[in-house]
């Protein structure tokens, strides 16, 4: 998924053109990341002026949503659910096992940049958990044999 290069004037556009709908702040932030990928700190000061807010309301904003990125992700998203339901079905030792093969933490990047890996809260899958979504891809019945050839397309 290939993003574009920040730009402020393009930022700036994109500001624009969402500023006056009706819950503009969110509708800002994503528009934003779907550009450049996350949130850039830049753009921060470009929305509080704008829409006559403080960055301080904007920087809550970003960082109290999860999905709001603050750095580049890798190029491919690895979204593990670990509510509950994902978690009594086993999501926990799944969770452990694509940390340890990705060899990095929940919210990290691998050092290549090819795989972020997520946890989430309710991906809506309850009933065929544990469940995952990859790239935006929802996968339910997660077993260790499907994560690991998830993991191994994305890398």
């Amino acid at each position: 998924m290939p993003f574009e290069i920040w730009e402020e004037a393009r930022a700036r556009e994109i500001i624009a053109a969402h500023a006056t709908e009706s819950g503009s702040t969110l509708r800002i932030l994503h528009a934003l990341q779907e550009a450049f990928g996350f949130i850039p700190e830049a753009a921060i000061p470009l929305i509080a002026e704008a829409l006559n807010l403080s960055r301080a309301e904007i920087h809550g904003v970003v960082t109290f949503y999860h999905d709001f990125r603050r750095e580049l992700p890798g190029r491919h998203v690895l979204k593990l659910c670990r509510a509950e339901a994902c978690q009594s079905m086993g999501g926990d030792a799944l969770g452990a096992r694509a940390r340890a093969k990705l060899g990095v933490n929940w919210g990290e990047t691998t050092r290549d940049g090819r795989v972020t890996l997520d946890a989430v809260f309710c991906l809506g899958l309850c009933a065929t958990a544990p469940s995952a979504m990859i790239n935006n891809r929802l996968v339910g019945r997660l077993t260790q044999s499907r994560l690991d050839a998830l993991i191994e397309q994305a890398q």
